[in-house]
């Protein structure tokens, strides 16, 4: 199964008051596994940059001004996404504006019966917990330190990470390291890891009384006991 991990960062909260996008990145994971291959693109929005937009992701009119225009690349992106499954984080911010997009251009509208939003498995997973990207971080052990400003392409690989803890505790790892092969599409120059294991385990959870309760419980199984082949 095919999955496209992404995120958008854009001028503001409204599409329908002339906010738009001005950053796509998006992640594939097939059978839940990460491939390398990513889609990042910044969007020149053709508009001012609100102080508040600019606060949260860093993204200048200036910056952007020589950016391509949405209808430049929205062949592409669309082609990248294909047929896919969609996850998000609060899907439906991401999804009215890229509906919008498309739409303006005549372009086929992206169906929420083809999305999976994080934000509402992890309510479902942590009912009344924190659940925002950087409070699954730090629940799941994901290291987020790179997340200074929110960037579309590194918060889908994070989120990428997020969502497979959320689906089951997967161990694949997506690692911005020289590691690993590299399949960008886009305009962005990012490698990612080999999905092998996590570069710092996560601790175990037991006490030490718990531990030592255990070994005692062990050693009254005899010597031919199956626990005792993994002390």
């Amino acid at each position: 199964m095919r999955e496209i991990v992404f995120d958008t960062e854009t001028t503001g909260l409204d599409p329908k008051t002339g906010d738009r996008v001005v950053e796509i990145g998006c992640v594939e994971l097939m059978d839940h596994f990460p491939t390398g291959e990513t889609y990042h693109q910044y969007i020149n929005p053709q508009r001012d940059m609100p102080q508040e937009a600019f606060n949260v992701h860093g993204l200048s009119a200036q910056f952007l001004s020589d950016k391509p225009i949405f209808s430049d690349i929205a062949g592409a992106f669309v082609e990248f996404i294909g047929d896919a499954v969609l996850v998000a984080h609060n899907a439906s911010f991401d999804i009215n504006f890229l509906n919008h997009e498309l739409s303006v251009l005549d372009y086929p509208t992206i169906s929420t019966d083809r999305v999976i939003d994080t934000l509402a498995l992890a309510r479902r997973k942590h009912p009344g917990g924190q659940n925002s990207l950087d409070a699954l971080c730090r629940r799941f052990g994901i290291d987020n330190s790179a997340r200074t400003l929110h960037g579309a392409l590194l918060d889908s690989e994070i989120l990428a990470e997020v969502y497979l803890e959320l689906i089951g505790g997967h161990q694949a790892l997506l690692n911005l390291s020289e590691q690993g092969g590299q399949q960008v599409h886009g305009d962005a120059d990012v490698t990612l890891g080999q999905a092998l294991q996590r570069s710092m385990p996560l601790g175990s959870r037991l006490t030490d009384v718990e531990r030592s309760e255990h070994e005692t419980f062990v050693g009254t199984l005899g010597d031919k006991a199956i626990w005792s082949q993994y002390s």
